[in-house]
């Protein structure tokens, strides 16, 4: 129970992860999305909860409990782990794409890019646009394709190697509930299992 217990620690604290770099982002002003936070948020609060299950379905030796635990636990490992090599097999001209794609479908985005990273425009800038940097008053400006492009590799490895790394650890924790929930109570009476 004791490394079953630890897989439903780590669970709680890539939740609590979630939550605290959301929580974080919105308070330094790094992103003012409030529906990007909203869902970084509710994923962690579901995470949160997941492990709460089967924290108390180890501890109670809750068959069913411990069987939903297992099966979200796989759904989850499923969908981090594809997004994981998703987010690791990408190269720099898929990367350039999703970028200008992101780019031009968000306006909260762009501003919070614009003004956090002090560049105005995707790959040019036309002065009949609105622009949130500090650098429009010296009419100095960057583009920020190049910037974001340089930090976008690094982000993305380094995302899917913490999202890999977890997603083997929830595998763990199907196995070790799989075999946990097939064992005996050891509360139950001992002359009914015979």
């Amino acid at each position: 129970i004791c490394s079953l217990t630890l897989c439903f620690f780590s669970l709680q604290l890539v939740s609590l992860l979630l939550i605290g770099i959301a929580a974080w982002g919105i308070g330094f002003g790094l992103i003012s999305s409030f529906r990007v936070v909203g869902v970084v948020i509710a994923v962690g609060v579901f995470l949160f909860f997941i492990a709460l299950v089967g924290l108390i379905g180890a501890v109670k030796h809750h068959q069913v409990l411990l069987f939903f635990y297992m099966i979200i636990l796989l759904l989850v490992f499923i969908v981090q782990f594809s997004v994981s090599c998703a987010c690791l097999a990408l190269n720099e001209e898929q990367q350039s794409e999703l970028l200008e794609v992101g780019w031009s479908n968000t306006n909260s985005a762009r501003t919070d890019i614009e003004r956090n990273l002090n560049c105005c425009g995707f790959r040019v800038f036309y002065s009949n646009e609105t622009c949130a940097a500090d650098c429009l008053r010296t009419l100095h400006c960057r583009p920020c394709a190049p910037i974001m492009e340089e930090y976008s590799g690094m982000v993305l490895r380094f995302v899917g190697g913490i999202g890999l790394f977890f997603s083997f650890t929830e595998i763990l924790g199907v196995w070790l509930t799989y075999r946990y929930r097939n064992q005996k109570d050891p509360r139950a009476n001992p002359s009914a299992f015979i």
